[in-house]
C-alpha cells in the first residue's frame, strides 16, 4: 500500500526505531513530520529522507518531558496542515538497571515524564488535526514491559512504570475515541534488531522463527493495521519473546 495522502507525525525520530519508520513511510509516499529532542537530530533525518527524493518531510525539535515543548510542536506543524492522519508516539527514554537503587531521581522522573505524561501530551496537543482526518490512527510503541506480569528485561523499574502508563492510557483512549472513528493501536515488542533502512542488511537480515523480533516486521505490522478499512481496530499486537 501506498501513503501518499497520509500525514504522520512521529515522535522521537532523530535515530533508531522512529528514524526508521521516518524513512520508510516516507519512502511510500507519506508527508512525515518528525520530531527529536535536538533540532540537529531531526534535521539530519529529514535531510537522509530528502536525500532520497522525498521533500514532503518536515523536522522539529520536541522535548517529550517539557509541556511547552510538546505544544509547540503542536503548533508548529498546525501551521503546515490541517490534518494528521497518523500519530505515532514513538518516543520515550529507555532506562537499564534492575537495581531500582541504581538511578538517580532525575533520571526516573525523566524516563516517566517522556513516556507517560509525554504521550498522553502529544495525543491531547495533536488530537485538533486527528479529528480534522478522515482516516486518524494513534500508535504507540510501548513495548514488552508494559504487558502485566512481564519480568524477562533489564530495564529500570522506571522504564516499567513508564510503560504500564502508556499501556493503561492506550486501553481507555482506544475505548473513549472510537465514536470520533480514530483508531488507537498499541505494540508491546520484547527488544528486537533495528538495523539501519538504508543499509544492505535491511534486505537480508534474517527473520526465521528462531531469530529475534525485527524492526521490518514491526514496521509492517504498522503498516498492516493502519491499512485495514475503518470498521477494523486492531487494538494491541503482542510478541512472543525468543
Amino acid at each position: 500500500m501506498r501513503f501518499d495522502n497520509h500525514r504522520v507525525v512521529i515522535t522521537a525520530a532523530g535515530r533508531d526505531f522512529g528514524r526508521t519508520l521516518a524513512i520508510r513511510l516516507a519512502d511510500l509516499g507519506a508527508e512525515v513530520f518528525l520530531s527529536a529532542r535536538s533540532l540537529a537530530a531531526a534535521e539530519r533525518v529529514r535531510d537522509e529522507i530528502r536525500d532520497r527524493g522525498h521533500q514532503r518531510v518536515h523536522a522539529y525539535a520536541c522535548n517529550l518531558t517539557d509541556p511547552a515543548s510538546i505544544r509547540s510542536f503542536a503548533s508548529s506543524v498546525t501551521q503546515h496542515t490541517d490534518r494528521v492522519d497518523i500519530l505515532i508516539n514513538n518516543g520515550s527514554r529507555y532506562l537499564e538497571g534492575p537495581d531500582l537503587q541504581s538511578a538517580s531521581d532525575a533520571d526516573i522522573v525523566d524516563t516517566i515524564a517522556s513516556g507517560a505524561t509525554g504521550t498522553v501530551l502529544t495525543v491531547k496537543n495533536f488530537l485538533p488535526l486527528l479529528l480534522n482526518s478522515d482516516k486518524p490512527d494513534v500508535v504507540t510503541m510501548i513495548s514488552a514491559c508494559g504487558t502485566a506480569g512481564h519480568h524477562r528485561s533489564d530495564a529500570h523499574d522506571a522504564f516499567y512504570a513508564a510503560k504500564s502508563a502508556q499501556a493503561g492510557f492506550t486501553e481507555i483512549l482506544s475505548k473513549r475515541l472510537r465514536p470520533q472513528g480514530i483508531r488507537v493501536i498499541s505494540l508491546y515488542p520484547p527488544d528486537f534488531d533495528n538495523t539501519d533502512p538504508l543499509s544492505e542488511e535491511w534486505k537480508s537480515t534474517p527473520r526465521e522463527a528462531k531469530d529475534a523480533l525485527t524492526a521490518q516486521s514491526l514496521v509492517e505490522c504498522i503498516l498492516f493495521a493502519v491499512a485495514q478499512p475503518r470498521d477494523c481496530f486492531i487494538k494491541a499486537f503482542h510478541f512472543e519473546q525468543v
